[in-house]
């Protein structure tokens, strides 16, 4: 397992000043968080890979700046407006690809919103999945609290209804906040568990940055390499969650000890 962190936890600070903060603060694997149209044309890209590379770091997803419209885009009821949010998504996996990433994260539609049934989801999930193929970096649904896919049994029948052509991204606060185990989370999402987002917790804060709570990365780290998970654990809190951004470098230590050193 390896480590990074979102530059969602800049946020909002703008997308390529969060990246070169956190690349002097010494990441070196990123989930980018994309907030505007113009970040994904090609001369913008351009420049977060150039500025990455010059560090020798890696993007490893990105996250798209429309998720909380995945609703009525993605999984809606009118098939223009589906055909043309398709075409659109196309391009954040293409966006993806370029900087050598591999997934982007969905959140999907909320609880008891739309008509589809869970199958035309995930028939409509993979779909998009295999664009994915096409471009070269996959869509990966993510366990948003308030969304159909925060539950475990809608997780375990999407990855049975796909197999291959779904992927997952596990978000550990995420669990805290829809009030669903993380063990039926992550083994819902089995094999095809892809992505990982960090964070800690005290029982009076569900989001906290990696080492300032007491959640066991321990035993986490444990459950997740013994299904198999061989991916990127990625930090990813909000800006309100710490105070001085000195605190995120902290943060990079403890993750790389808890999630990437060798068990003695």
């Amino acid at each position: 397992m390896l480590t990074g962190i979102s530059t969602a936890c800049l946020y909002p600070m703008e997308t390529e000043q969060a990246l070169e903060k956190l690349l002097r603060l010494g990441f070196r694997r990123f989930e980018v968080f994309l907030n505007c149209m113009e970040e994904l044309q090609q001369p913008y890209l351009r420049q977060l890979k150039q500025r990455a590379q010059a560090y020798g770091a890696v993007f490893v997803s990105l996250h798209p700046f429309t998720s909380a419209m995945e609703s009525s885009l993605l999984f809606g009821d009118y098939p223009r407006r589906t055909k043309e949010a398709f075409d659109f998504y196309r391009r954040y996996l293409a966006a993806c690809a370029y900087l050598g990433g591999h997934y982007v994260v969905i959140h999907g539609q909320p609880a008891g919103h739309g008509a589809l049934s869970d199958q035309a989801y995930w028939e409509r999930f993979g779909e998009l999945y295999r664009l994915g193929d096409q471009e070269g970096a996959w869509p990966a649904q993510e366990n948003v609290r308030n969304h159909r896919a925060a539950d475990p049994r809608f997780l375990e029948g999407m990855r049975r209804a796909l197999g291959e052509e779904c992927a997952f991204v596990l978000d550990v606060k995420q669990c805290r906040l829809s009030g669903y185990p993380l063990k039926e989370t992550w083994q819902a999402m089995g094999d095809r568990l892809v992505h990982v987002h960090l964070s800690d917790c005290t029982q009076q804060e569900p989001c906290l940055l990696p080492g300032q709570g007491n959640f066991d990365f321990a035993a986490f780290r444990t459950r997740l390499e013994q299904g198999g998970f061989s991916g990127t654990a990625v930090t990813e809190v909000y800006r309100r969650n710490f105070q001085q951004e000195s605190e995120l470098k902290d943060s990079l230590f403890f993750t790389k000890k808890v999630l990437q050193s060798p068990i003695s």
